[in-house]
C-alpha cells in the first residue's frame, strides 16, 4: 500500500498524493539548460523557437518518449511541425526516435480532440508542477485522467502549464511509457525551461498588445499611458526581482567560490543578470515607440458567436475551479465591425471579472446579446457579461472604470486596469463598456459595438 506523504506550505501541511512527485523542491539545474533559458530570456528566438529550444532539450533524457506543448493564444511564427486544433490552438510533439509513442489528434479534428485530463490540468493550472510517478496509482477523481493516460499509452509525465498574471498561453509536458520518480534534476531544468518560455509568452503578448494600442491614434492617448502603466508593472516590476535575485545569489556564491554550486552562479549568473538587463532594454524600447507612433484602424467582420466561444474555452478551466457555471445564449448570425483581438480581449476581462468575484459558494455567469441601436440611430450589438457575485454598490461602479481602482480582495489577482482598458479598446472601435450592479444580487457588464463602420 503506497505511503501518502506531507509537504509544508507555510503553516499548512499538504498530503502530497503517492501518484505525485514532491516537485516543489528547488535543486541544481544542467548547465545546458541553465544556457537555453538565458538564450529564451533574451528575446532573440520568436516563441515557437523557444518552444523547439526547450522541447528539444527535455526530450534528450533517456526516460522521455514525447515532448509535447500546446499554444492557445500564439499561432506560431513558422506553423512547420506545428497542428492547428481549430481557430483556438496549436499543438506540436517531439518524438524520440526509438518511440512509437503519438499524441496527435486526428487529422481535421477539433480542440475536443485533444487530451483533456480535467484533475491534471487544475492542478497544473495552478502554476505547479505536476509530476506523476505512476498512472495506476492516481486516485478515485481522476479516473477520466488515468483512462485517457491508458489509452496513450502514457504511465508517467511530468507538467505544467504556461499560466502568468491569472492568464493561460498553454501547456508543457514530458510523457513517458515508463513508472517511477522523475531525476531531480530533470525536474528542475523542465521548471526553469518553463518558466523561460512563460516570461517569452509574457513578453510577446504586451508587444501585441501594444502594437493594437498603438492602431488606436492620437485620440487615445490616455488609453496609451493607461497601457504603458500597465506594461511597466507587469513586465518590469518582475524582470527587476529576478535581476534582485540574480545580484544577491552571484554576491553570496563569492564568499563560497569553491563551492561546486557557487562556482556555477558565479560562470552562469552574470551571463543571466545581461539576459534581464536586455529585455528590459527591449520593454523601454516598446515604451518609447508606442508614445510617438500610431497608425490607422484594421477593422474586420467579427462573428459574435465566434469571439464567445472562445473566450468561454479559455475560461473553462478557472471556471470549474471556482464551482462556477457558464450558460451562452447568444445570436449565431450577430456580427460587429471591430478588430477581433480587441473584441475577444474585452470579453477576457469581463468574463474573468465575473469568474473570479464569484458566489462564495460557487456561482453562474450568463453570455447573451441584444440588438439596439445606438445614441447616433447606429445599430449596434450588445453583449452581456451576467453573474451572480457579491455585486458592488452605487459608489463603487461610479469609480470602477478608473485605472488601478480594485474592490477584490488581495487573494484576487488583478492590476485594477482590466475594465479601463476594456473601455478604451471599445471606444477604439466605435463602441463602450458599461455596468449595472446591486449589491448581494450580482453584477451585469457589457460591451456595445457598431455592426458596421460609421457613413
Amino acid at each position: 500500500m503506497p505511503v501518502h506523504r506531507h509537504r509544508q506550505i507555510g503553516d499548512v501541511t499538504v498530503i502530497l498524493h503517492p501518484a505525485l512527485q514532491d516537485a516543489s523542491a528547488t535543486g541544481t539545474t544542467s548547465r545546458e539548460a541553465t544556457g537555453h533559458a538565458v538564450t529564451i530570456l533574451a528575446g532573440d528566438l520568436g516563441v515557437d523557437e523557444a518552444v523547439d529550444l526547450a522541447a528539444r532539450h527535455l526530450l534528450s533524457h533517456d526516460r522521455v518518449d514525447v515532448v509535447l506543448s500546446v499554444l492557445t493564444r500564439f499561432q506560431p511564427e513558422d506553423t512547420r511541425g506545428w497542428k492547428g486544433l481549430g481557430a483556438r490552438a496549436w499543438i506540436r510533439e517531439w518524438t524520440d526516435p526509438g518511440s512509437t509513442l503519438s499524441l496527435l489528434p486526428p487529422p481535421g479534428a477539433g480542440p475536443e480532440a485533444a487530451l483533456t485530463m480535467p484533475w491534471l490540468s487544475r492542478l497544473a493550472r495552478s502554476g505547479e508542477i505536476v509530476a506523476i510517478l505512476d498512472r495506476d496509482l492516481l486516485p478515485d477523481e481522476a479516473d477520466q485522467d488515468r483512462s485517457e493516460l491508458a489509452r496513450s499509452d502514457i504511465h508517467s509525465l511530468v507538467a505544467s502549464a504556461y499560466t502568468s498574471g491569472g492568464d493561460m498561453y498553454g501547456s508543457l509536458s514530458a510523457i513517458s511509457t515508463r513508472t517511477g520518480p522523475w531525476p531531480d534534476t530533470f525536474v528542475q531544468d523542465f521548471k526553469l525551461l518553463n518558466a523561460a518560455i512563460i516570461a517569452r509568452l509574457a513578453l510577446e503578448q504586451s508587444r501585441r498588445s501594444l502594437a493594437e494600442a498603438i492602431e488606436a491614434g492620437t485620440e487615445a492617448q490616455t488609453a496609451y499611458q493607461h497601457f504603458f502603466g500597465s506594461v511597466g508593472h507587469e513586465l518590469r516590476t518582475p524582470l527587476s526581482a529576478i535581476l534582485g535575485y540574480a545580484e544577491v545569489l552571484v554576491d553570496e556564491a563569492g564568499q563560497t567560490p569553491d563551492d561546486p554550486v557557487s562556482a556555477g552562479v558565479l560562470r552562469d549568473g552574470p551571463v543571466m543578470m545581461r539576459a534581464c538587463e536586455r529585455v528590459l532594454d527591449v520593454v523601454d524600447s516598446l515604451l518609447g515607440a508606442g508614445r510617438t507612433l500610431s497608425s490607422d484602424d484594421e477593422r474586420q467582420e467579427v462573428l459574435v458567436a465566434d469571439a464567445v466561444a472562445d473566450v468561454a474555452h479559455w475560461h473553462r478551466t478557472p471556471a470549474q475551479t471556482a464551482a462556477v457555471e457558464m450558460y451562452i445564449d447568444v445570436d449565431p448570425v450577430a456580427t460587429v465591425r471591430a478588430h477581433p483581438s480587441g473584441v475577444r480581449q474585452v470579453l477576457t476581462s469581463l468574463v474573468g471579472n465575473a469568474i473570479a468575484h464569484h458566489h462564495p459558494h460557487g456561482g453562474t455567469v450568463d453570455l447573451s446579446t441584444q440588438r439596439l441601436l445606438g445614441e447616433s440611430g447606429q445599430e449596434m450589438v450588445r453583449i452581456i457579461v451576467r453573474d451572480n457575485g457579491p455585486g458592488l454598490t452605487p459608489e463603487q461602479l461610479e469609480h470602477v472604470f478608473e485605472p488601478f481602482v480594485r474592490y477584490a480582495g488581495p487573494e484576487v489577482p488583478g492590476s485594477g486596469l482590466g475594465l479601463s482598458m476594456a473601455r478604451t479598446i471599445a471606444e477604439r472601435d466605435g463602441g463602450a463598456v458599461r455596468g449595472e450592479s446591486t449589491p448581494g444580487v450580482g453584477s451585469s457588464f457589457w460591451v456595445e459595438l457598431p455592426v458596421r463602420d460609421p457613413a
